[in-house]
């Protein structure tokens, strides 16, 4: 499990990293550097100093705590996201491993928590669309600040949204990069937390990942979906910010790619629905679609397997 873990790491950040830095690329005043630097302190000190409630969300409340089945979901939920990231098609990571958790579940013949996985659905369904409705809202305070500090005004407003936007990350959708490790120390007799090496461990791996994975997810998320100015992408980052934090206050893991992209959707919208180009919208939304599906098959064909040739 902890070998997964380590892998699933390095994956999270190359897929979520990348995203939740590419839109604020073209906003001066913040280097990547120090960007990534606050993601990797949120993604560390919120599950060590704060709560861990949903990466115990995962680890226990879709299958029983058996190591086996999360095991084997999160390595489909790997194979999945990497089968996507080689199109270019940053995909939800949590809905990949929920789906393959359920899905290595059913092929072990452990019992599913159905109601759990159905909640944990709807708020991630309800999150883009939360973004994307947060979005069309705040972009038309923007009018009210043009003029002549207005550049100031978007250099300082995208600081606070990017800080909002880390913390939603690391109290929510970066937590699920410690469930293995939270296994992995119940399994062996400890407290249900990561043991204390965990938290440089995925920090570190974490960043290595968002610095592989930022050119290839910028095209699609910093300028794929509408070309990004500087008032959308803050507007975006806040809009994602408060439903990722309203999904963490239910103990509901959420995907911030996909509140991302509703608030930079709802963001182009407002402006003109032409400016939006709707080709990558659809491609990310087949992304989405295939990916629960295609976890939960695959899982659940593979715990059949091992099931079959375990003694």
């Amino acid at each position: 499990m902890i070998a997964v873990g380590v892998v699933f790491a390095l994956v999270t950040g190359a897929n979520d990293g990348g995203a939740l830095i590419a839109p604020g690329l073209r906003i001066p005043g913040m280097p990547v550097a120090a960007g990534l630097g606050l993601l990797v302190a949120a993604v560390v000190a919120v599950p060590l100093l704060l709560t861990t409630a949903v990466a115990q969300t995962l680890a226990g409340s879709i299958v029983p705590a058996d190591p086996a089945p999360l095991a084997i979901g999160f390595v489909v939920a790997i194979v999945v996201a990497g089968g996507l990231a080689r199109r270019g098609l940053p995909t939800s990571l949590t809905l990949a491993v929920i789906g393959g958790v359920a899905g290595a579940g059913v092929g072990a013949g452990l019992s599913v928590e159905w109601p759990a996985v159905l909640r944990v659905l709807a708020i991630g369904v309800a999150a883009p669309v939360a973004g994307l409705l947060l979005a069309l809202a705040g972009a038309t305070a923007w009018r009210a600040v043009r003029g002549a500090r207005y550049l100031a005004t978007v250099r300082r407003t995208h600081v606070a949204a990017y800080l909002a936007q880390c913390l939603a990350y690391g109290a929510n959708d970066g937590q699920k990069a410690f469930v293995l490790f939270i296994a992995a120390s119940a399994a062996a007799g400890g407290d249900a937390a990561p043991r204390w090496w965990a938290y440089p461990v995925v920090g570190g791996l974490f960043a290595a990942g968002a610095v592989i994975g930022l050119p290839r997810v910028a095209r699609t998320l910093g300028t794929g979906i509408i070309s990004t100015r500087a008032p959308q992408a803050v507007t975006a980052e806040f809009a994602s910010a408060a439903a990722v934090l309203g999904s963490a206050a239910a103990g509901a893991p959420v995907s911030m790619t996909q509140a991302l992209t509703g608030g930079l959707l709802g963001a182009g919208v407002h402006d003109s629905y032409r400016r939006v180009r709707w080709r990558v919208v659809a491609n990310l939304g087949l992304a989405w679609a295939v990916t629960l599906p295609a976890a939960f098959a695959l899982a659940g064909a593979a715990a059949l397997v091992v099931g079959a040739t375990t003694p």
